[in-house]
């Protein structure tokens, strides 16, 4: 778990040395990466804030191209949560009972509080929400969510998400302070996307008192 924990940390100088062993492939890696981490309900462990911000941070220093890699990464948000959707539709009900510590009530419950709180926005929100991130095209697809609706959505959520962080990465990840505490920035990243979680449960206690 450290060693899985130190490479994440040390997303930068790992996405430097993959571009240097993979060459072009390394598209088809973090496209792979992406898809998975946003497609797949059992993989909500995978970077994809600080991977999209090291994209950019590494472009200046590794052979990355940036706009290759900033479509490569919408398509494959954008794909994903389709797919999520998709499984949430045909099989959602029967993962939730068969594999619960796979598909954690949890997870779902606290998908399902941003739904009653933002409705169809949450596609977009969860965009910035680790965790909530996957689960949230997964609970939409549960619920039955108007296809249509749920694609525009989706396709907006991704925008953002990868027009934001790829370009926030690659302006600021040049900066000596920021490469030399990378991990710091990566704790920043993934507290920001906290944020609306901890503002959420604030409000939430709030009301109880």
């Amino acid at each position: 778990m450290k060693e899985i924990l130190d490479y994440f940390l040390h997303l930068d100088d790992q996405l430097v040395v993959l571009v240097q062993n993979y060459g072009v492939w390394i598209y088809a890696i973090l496209f792979l990466i992406i898809f998975c981490e946003t497609g797949l309900v059992v993989t909500p462990f995978l970077p994809g804030d600080s991977l999209l911000f090291a994209c950019g941070a590494v472009a200046h220093t590794a052979n990355l191209n940036l706009w290759l890699c900033g479509i490569l990464m919408f398509v494959a948000a954008v794909l994903g949560d389709i797919c999520n959707y998709w499984i949430g539709r045909t099989s959602g009900g029967w993962m939730q009972r068969k594999f619960p510590r796979i598909v954690k009530p949890s997870h779902i419950e606290k998908t399902q509080e941003f739904f009653v709180k933002y409705g169809g926005k949450t596609i977009i929100i969860a965009r910035f929400v680790p965790i909530v991130r996957t689960f949230a095209p997964f609970v939409a697809g549960t619920g039955k969510m108007c296809v249509r609706r749920f694609m525009s959505f989706n396709v907006i959520g991704a925008f953002i998400w990868v027009g934001s962080l790829i370009p926030v990465g690659y302006f600021f990840g040049s900066i000596p302070v920021i490469k030399e505490n990378f991990e710091l920035v990566v704790f920043g990243i993934i507290g920001f996307s906290l944020l609306p979680v901890v503002f959420a449960w604030i409000k939430e206690r709030k009301k109880a008192k």
